[in-house]
């Protein structure tokens, strides 16, 4: 007897599985939130110099990019992708206790690449889980649902350790992100292994054959798919703009003295926004398409950042920030949506998050250096302007490429390769 792959409209995905996607989606925020600014401000607090700590933060970018490939490579032969979400949650719970026991710089650094690595699986492990509960015809709504988890759980985590730092030390915050790791991986335990169709999570084509050995198109249909080089590319331009604004912002507010303060609320005000607005952009993705939304999402940061180059007062900067709230809960949802999309029924789905993961990795490490030059030798405002136009070219680069991905059948996407070159090959 054949295995036919079950179809979007005939999931049957267990209420008990969904819920602990919502709680893993959480927790594993919470787990993470640990790593943002609180590691150069413990680091600095113990003494260390700003070289010592570009250096280990330098490093776990580095692996994490050199990573996304191979860990989508791996996501798509893995069958179990909650052993692969363990795994990882285990490294940064071990990470944590790393720095908050060991913070001397052999360990740290060691601690630090191990936990980039986890960055090419962690992110994508879940789209691919969610992708395998609910297949592609719900994942729109259920991206949507991860992002207001996942926004959730990062702001309740940030305001909970900035108490712990402040009421007993920054090392305290690293207990904590150790200490969620016990209720991140419990959530995960509540998805159930047999909910998770293995041929559905890496995006192969319908067929009749058995489910834990889909056929997959070779790798070149993914990495030649024209509709996700210019995907990529307009990724890439967003993030050589996007990452180095609230870096830049922090050196205009350095001199004021309620800084921190001001820096808190630009953190904060964009996870309000993608908690409220994520799932409305999962349903909005089916009914206006994906094209539109992308578009908004590009077009917010423009805005953004002409605003930031006009503006001083906090108040206005605060309001400014909602903007980034749109783009990160647009962006959040449409990057794994549209990667599922372009390489529908190929079975590459995760080598193609890996694709683009690598794209926006190398947008971020660029990101801070050059609007950093442009910012120290032409003024804090021509930084921004620079990210405007930046910005500027991911817009039109998406209006003038992009195509609408909804009901695309990528097997009829110029630009892929040739079927009968690159044929479908066993798992």
């Amino acid at each position: 007897m054949g295995h036919a792959l079950i179809g979007a409209g005939e999931v049957d995905t267990s209420q008990t599985s969904l819920r602990g996607l919502d709680w893993l989606n959480f927790f594993l925020a919470g787990v993470l939130t640990g790593f943002g600014p609180f590691v150069a401000l413990y680091l600095r607090g113990l003494g260390w110099t700003q070289v010592e700590i570009g250096s280990i933060l330098t490093v776990s970018g580095l692996v994490g990019l050199l990573v996304q490939i191979p860990g989508g490579e791996l996501l798509d032969i893995v069958q179990s992708k909650r052993m692969m979400v363990a795994l990882g949650v285990a490294v940064v719970a071990c990470a944590a206790l790393t720095l908050a026991l060991c913070p001397s710089f052999p360990p740290v650094i060691i601690a630090e690449a191990l936990l980039g690595m986890t960055g090419g699986v962690l992110g994508p492990a879940v789209a691919a889980i969610s992708r395998g509960l609910v297949g592609g015809g719900a994942l729109p709504e259920r991206l949507g649902r991860n992002q207001r988890f996942a926004a959730i759980g990062g702001f309740a985590s940030a305001g909970a350790m900035g108490w712990l730092g402040y009421v007993y030390s920054n090392q305290a915050i690293f207990f904590a992100s150790a200490i969620l790791a016990v209720p991140t991986l419990l959530a995960l335990s509540q998805i159930r292994s047999r909910d998770i169709h293995f041929a559905r999570a890496c995006g192969a084509c319908a067929g009749d054959y058995h489910p834990t050995r889909p056929p997959r198109r070779a790798r070149a249909h993914v990495g030649m798919n024209a509709p996700l080089l210019v995907f990529a590319g307009c990724i890439v331009l967003f993030q050589i703009a996007n990452a180095s604004v609230l870096p830049l912002i922090g050196g205009e507010l350095a001199r004021a003295r309620d800084s921190s303060i001001v820096l808190s609320v630009l953190l904060f005000v964009p996870q309000i926004v993608v908690a409220a607005l994520a799932p409305k952009v999962g349903r909005d993705a089916q009914s206006w398409g994906r094209r539109p939304l992308l578009l908004i999402g590009l077009g917010a940061l423009p805005i953004r950042a002409a605003c930031f180059a006009l503006f001083d007062d906090p108040a206005v900067l605060a309001a400014v920030q909602l903007l980034d709230g749109i783009s990160g809960a647009v962006l959040g949802v449409l990057t794994p949506l549209v990667i599922s999309d372009l390489t529908k029924g190929s079975g590459r789905f995760n080598l193609g998050q890996g694709i683009v993961g690598t794209f926006s990795g190398i947008g971020a490490a660029l990101s801070t250096t050059l609007s950093g030059y442009v910012a120290e030798s032409f003024g804090g405002a021509a930084g921004f302007w620079a990210i405007m136009g930046v910005a500027l070219a991911a817009v039109a680069i998406c209006w003038a490429f992009m195509p609408e991905t909804r009901d695309l059948d990528p097997k009829a996407v110029p630009g892929l390769p040739d079927i009968k070159r690159h044929p479908v090959v066993a798992a």
